[in-house]
């Protein structure tokens, strides 16, 4: 739900798409409203305090103080914030407690970690215990999570499992996306910005009534980047790591009466850019530093970086209030088509040619390849049924479908022959059905305390089939066919102790589930390996999960915290352990895995016109498997763990899980100096990680730096917040970290956004 942070302050942002309708608009209808809204605002400075902040974690709207876990919301000014250099989604990354996210795809394809619990399987049929709902509709596949951040109500992050309500693949937790809805009343916004390397950046809305009882919303956004970085092996000249972004969303809001209402979204992406940059040799030896005279613009790459993407998605929500129950229904589409090709070694040329014929460095081989998504369909449709206000009991339940069906092209391509001709084919196909019926609860023992529980049982079938068509080192390998499935029940139960108008205390236990994954990238592969060794299962992670804390509100709604301590064990924890000397990627099972942490929310409002937010977490997480064992780099990396029985293998007992920082902090601060003719203001923000390893196995090279990345902002409203211009900055200190590498060929690398600012001017009516 839409919130803010000053009862004084209005949304600040809209521009350039907007300002032809904003002429448009009567003149007397624009002094009205802006009269309207000067008295709103000075009545509201005369009490500055933090809004209600309201979420709808358990599916109905709800304060946050009130929800019995921990969870995190960033309303919309935030977002455009933190989003004003063009950034991807990526950029929430630190940006809320225990949250990391990063990508080798680059804008296309981001995997998500909660306390330390994600994936770093780069295949596109890939499952994530991170559920990301858009819109009321899962989004499954990694390259759907990708969709652009724009026009957004809010974001919210539920930390823990949500299996009852939200149960596709939710172990971890949910991160939900509600867009800005159509309303009656004319208006929109607009917004342009110019910066760093020719971004540029629009997004606008409009909205209004076509009937008195039928409104719509249309958004859109473009962002584009001019390529920035040399590759000086076919001379001078920017060749790499620009893009052309665009996304629209068109929806109708019908709602003939109170009892019923129907939204109705449309919407859609494109991208054509540069896939990710992968930069041999930029690791120093024996340590994770970069290497000395390292550049960030520029690579010596002799193979093609590209990247394209299409996607398109419908989806229907429908509301009948029956009186004293409300039915809900959410049908989702889906379909996304990609391609990805990229220079994997990072360099050029290959040892085998001989000296000066190869570089930066040492590269042992060449490795070019490309994954395609030319087939994907996903369909969902949940029914739900709530109560209306039943006193000191309420419920809701429901039945959930999900149906999907993908197909995944593998290509590699001979770099060093002319024409860079393909030389290898590998397909994948998987076709998923998943059913689900769920109920939760909540009861008022007394008038401060509230109980809550929850249940939902799953059932999740797949086949998967894989090939190798063409292998440029072995022969062909014939169709391999696997049909994992599984059910399942996931519960939670929960208290929340009113101890006082302020102050609530709460404790939840929950179990959460993610259904088996299939791995079969078959492309080089050795085929006289036996067939569960080349497509492998990883089979059913459970996870249990123990959280407690307190949510406040004080200082006369000055303050707002909220303090979590958790303990989790994932039994069979699904863990993908990529690349190696053996260079394949291979899912498998470990023992347990346990997490612990605490994690701290904060907002307050330090006098009328300065607002600062902080958030904090702590997160270990550990692997406990004393017989697992996985390959080791083949890039010759210096590795910290103990040899395992089969030659080239490391134990990977006591390890913390893949790209868990155990600390992530942000925090952010507004000033605003009223000036006669506007605001003045200063916003400025800052993440921070502490460091991460790469893979399963630990080793000096390829564990990644502490992150710090700052933000600033420097702007000017004018006519009571319609207009406004501003100067921002992104990674404002310029810090160069290595975010995550490959380690089969030789030490390669790449890094995290470079340093951008801009200009940007907003408008809205």
């Amino acid at each position: 739900m839409k919130t803010s942070n000053f009862r004084a302050r209005r949304g600040l942002q809209l521009g350039g798409l907007a300002a032809a309708i904003l002429l448009a608009l009567p003149v007397q209808a624009r002094a009205e409203d802006a009269e309207q809204r000067e008295e709103e605002a000075r009545r509201g400075g005369e009490a500055a305090a933090l809004e209600t902040v309201t979420v709808t974690a358990q599916r109905r709207v709800e304060n946050i103080q009130d929800v019995p876990m921990a969870i995190t919301a960033v309303e919309a000014e935030k977002l455009e914030v933190l989003g004003s250099g063009g950034d991807d989604i990526r950029f929430l990354a630190g940006r809320l407690p225990s949250l990391n996210i990063e990508s080798s795809f680059g804008r296309a394809f981001p995997r998500f970690y909660i306390r330390g619990l994600g994936n770093t399987d780069f295949d596109l049929n890939a499952s994530q215990p991170v559920s990301l709902v858009y819109d009321g509709v899962v989004q499954e596949n990694p390259i759907l999570k990708g969709f652009p951040i724009f026009d957004l109500d809010q974001v919210e992050m539920a930390r823990g499992p949500q299996g009852t309500l939200f149960g596709r693949n939710s172990p971890a937790g949910v991160i939900k996306f509600e867009s800005a809805r159509p309303e009656q009343e004319f208006g929109g916004f607009g917004r342009v910005s110019y910066g760093r390397y020719g971004s540029i950046n629009l997004s606008g809305a409009v909205t209004g009534g076509l009937s008195e009882s039928t409104s719509a919303r249309l958004s859109v956004l473009h962002q584009r980047r001019d390529d920035w970085v040399d590759n000086t092996r076919n001379g001078p000249g920017d060749d790499l790591e620009g893009y052309r972004e665009s996304a629209a969303r068109l929806q109708f809001l019908h709602a003939p009466s109170d009892e019923f209402d129907a939204l109705l979204n449309l919407h859609a992406r494109k991208l054509d850019g540069t896939a990710r940059l992968f930069r041999a040799n930029i690791i120093q030896p024996g340590t994770n530093d970069l290497v000395p005279g390292f550049r960030r613009d520029q690579v010596s790459i002799d193979g093609v970086n590209s990247q394209d993407l299409k996607q398109f998605g419908a989806n229907l929500r429908l509301r009948w209030d029956l009186g004293s129950t409300t039915l809900h229904s959410i049908t989702g589409y889906e379909t996304v088509d990609s391609y990805s090709r990229g220079d994997i070694d990072g360099g050029y040329g290959a040892v085998f040619l001989g000296e000066g014929n190869y570089g930066p460095g040492l590269i042992p081989f060449p490795a070019e390849s490309a994954d395609g998504l030319p087939k994907h369909r996903q369909l969902s449709q949940e029914f739900r049924i709530e109560s209306n206000e039943w006193g000191r009991f309420d419920w809701q339940a429901g039945v959930f479908g999900f149906d999907e069906s993908i197909d995944v092209d593998t290509f590699s391509y001979d770099t060093l022959a002319p024409g860079q001709p393909q030389n290898g084919y590998a397909t994948q196909s998987q076709d998923n059905e998943a059913w689900a019926v769920f109920a939760s609860a909540d009861f008022d023992l007394t008038e401060r305390l509230k109980l809550r529980g929850g249940l939902r049982y799953s059932d999740d079938q797949k086949e998967f089939t894989a090939a190798r068509v063409q292998g440029p080192f072995g022969p062909p390998i014939a169709p391999i066919r696997i049909s994992p499935s599984d059910t399942d029940v996931s519960w939670d139960l929960s208290a929340v102790y009113q101890a006082s108008e302020a102050v609530n205390l709460y404790g939840r236990v929950a179990r959460g589930f993610r259904a088996p994954s299939v791995q079969g990238r078959l492309m080089f592969a050795d085929a006289t390996l036996p067939s569960d060794e080349l497509v492998t299962v990883a089979e059913s992670e459970t996870v249990l999960s123990w959280e407690g804390g307190l949510k406040a509100q004080l200082l006369e709604n000055r303050l707002r915290l909220g303090l979590a301590l958790y303990h989790y064990t994932i039994d069979d924890p699904q863990l993908t352990a990529v690349g190696g000397n053996a260079n394949i990627a291979r899912l498998v099972n470990a023992d347990k895995a346990v997490g612990r942490g605490v994690e701290l929310d904060l907002e307050a409002l330090l006098g009328d016109h300065l607002l600062v937010t902080a958030g904090a977490s702590f997160n270990d997480t550990e692997i406990q498997d004393r017989d697992l064992t996985v390959f080791k780099c083949g890039a010759p990396c210096t590795v910290l763990d103990p040899a395992g029985s089969v030659a080239g293998t490391v134990r990977i007992d006591g390890n913390p899980l893949p790209q868990a920082p155990k600390h992530v902090y942000n925090v952010t601060a507004r000033y605003g100096i009223p000036l006669e003719s506007g605001e003045f203001y200063i916003y400025t923000d800052w993440a921070y990680r502490s460091k991460v390893n790469f893979f399963l196995y630990e080793s000096v090279e390829f564990t990644g730096k502490p992150l710090l990345e700052g933000g600033l902002r420097l702007g000017y409203n004018w006519h009571y917040g319609d207009y406004e211009v501003a100067l921002f900055g992104r990674n404002i200190t310029d810090r160069e970290v290595i975010v995550g590498g490959l380690d089969f060929n030789n030490l390669v690398g790449f890094l995290n956004e470079p340093r951008t600012w801009g200009l940007e001017f907003s408008a809205r009516f």
